[in-house]
C-alpha cells in the first residue's frame, strides 16, 4: 500500500492510547486522508498494556488487521519498555517516541538493538503542569506529529482546538490546558 503511516500506540489502560489514536484519526481525516484508528482489544483493565494503532494514507486503505510492521511508535508508559517488545517490527526509518524524563540515548540503552530514531518527551511534567494531573495522551500525541509530520502542526492544533472545544464546551480551563499541552510537547520533544 503506497503512501501509507502506520503507527502503534504502547501503554497501560486508562492512559488516552485509543483516545489519542482516535484524535490522531480525526486530525488526519480532516485534511482529507483516508484513516484508521482503533485499539486491540483483550481482557484490559485499569494499568494493564494495551495497544491502539493507527493508519493514514492518501488512498482507501483495504487492511484491516493490527499493525506488524509499523513506521512508528508512542509509547506512553516507559515501564512498557521492558515488559512489552515496543520495537517489535518497527522501521528503522521511522522513530519510537518514549514519555520519560530520560534522554534519546538513556532510552536507546534499552530497545534491543533498535537502530531508528528515537525521541522522548516528558509527558508527566508536561501534563501535570498544564492540567493539574496526569493524562500524557495529549502531549504524547502532539509529539507523534511533531516526530512523523503525518499532520501538519499547524492545521493539527487548529483541529485539536476545535474537537477540545466541542467536547469540552463547559469546561474553558481544560481546553487552555491541553492547548497547553499540545504546543509545549511540540516545542520539547527531544531526539529530532
Amino acid at each position: 500500500m503506497a503512501n501509507v503511516v502506520e503507527i502503534r500506540w504502547h501503554a497501560r489502560g486508562g492512559q488516552g492510547a485509543k483516545t489519542a489514536s482516535e484524535l490522531l484519526a480525526d486530525a488526519a481525516f480532516n485534511t482529507g486522508k483516508y484513516v484508521q484508528g482503533f485499539p486491540e482489544y483483550g481482557p484490559e483493565r485499569m494499568g494493564a498494556p494495551i495497544t491502539a494503532y493507527n493508519r493514514i494514507a492518501d488512498a482507501k486503505i483495504r487492511v484491516h488487521s493490527n499493525i506488524y510492521e509499523p513506521d512508528f511508535a508512542v509509547v506512553l508508559d516507559e515501564t512498557l519498555i521492558e515488559a512489552v517488545d515496543c520495537t517489535a517490527g518497527l522501521k528503522e526509518s521511522g522513530a519510537i517516541v518514549v514519555n520519560t524524563s530520560k534522554t534519546p540515548d538513556e532510552i536507546r540503552a534499552g530497545l534491543d538493538g533498535y537502530k531508528g530514531k528515537v525521541c522522548t518527551i516528558d509527558a508527566r511534567t508536561i501534563s501535570e503542569e498544564c492540567l493539574g494531573r496526569y493524562f500524557p495522551n495529549t502531549p504524547m500525541l502532539a509529539a507523534i506529529v511533531k516526530v512523523s509530520g503525518v499532520v501538519d502542526e499547524e492545521t493539527f492544533i487548529k483541529d485539536m482546538e476545535t474537537s477540545l472545544k466541542h467536547k469540552f464546551e463547559d469546561k474553558p480551563h481544560v481546553i487552555e490546558g491541553n492547548m497547553n499541552a499540545v504546543k509545549r510537547a511540540k516545542a520539547e520533544v527531544k531526539g529530532l
